[in-house]
């Protein structure tokens, strides 16, 4: 698993999140969103990685990148819905999107360090 790169892919979901806010076309579903094993982080936790279930890191980044997928989900529940979504709102510091996506990178970051 090339974490660096799963960094980057998680990572590049704000700006694809922030584009989707500003014309919410219904080109992002969220059933497939909120699905956490179909990227390739996801596609890595559920068989390679999981050889890694015994460690703490591996637990928290499996249920992290769980969370990370319900709230950028959320976020385009909100948005076709006409709800609040500003940028501010919906991926800002405060959000939950921000929140969960700040957990999957610092998982990341701890899993990697443990596997080396």
């Amino acid at each position: 698993m090339d974490f660096d790169e799963a960094i980057k892919a998680h990572s590049a979901w704000k700006m694809k999140l922030s584009t989707y806010l500003k014309k919410p076309d219904g080109s992002l579903k969220p059933s497939e969103i909120q699905v956490d094993n179909k990227c390739q982080l996801g596609q890595w936790i559920y068989a390679e990685g999981a050889r890694l279930s015994s460690y703490p890191e591996y637990a928290t980044l499996k249920s992290e990148h769980a969370r990370f997928h319900k709230a950028a989900a959320e976020v385009v529940k909100k948005a076709d819905a006409g709800q609040d979504t500003s940028e501010e709102t919906a991926l800002g510091a405060k959000s939950d999107f921000a929140s969960a996506s700040s957990a999957v990178v610092g998982a990341i970051m701890a899993i990697r360090r443990k596997v080396g």
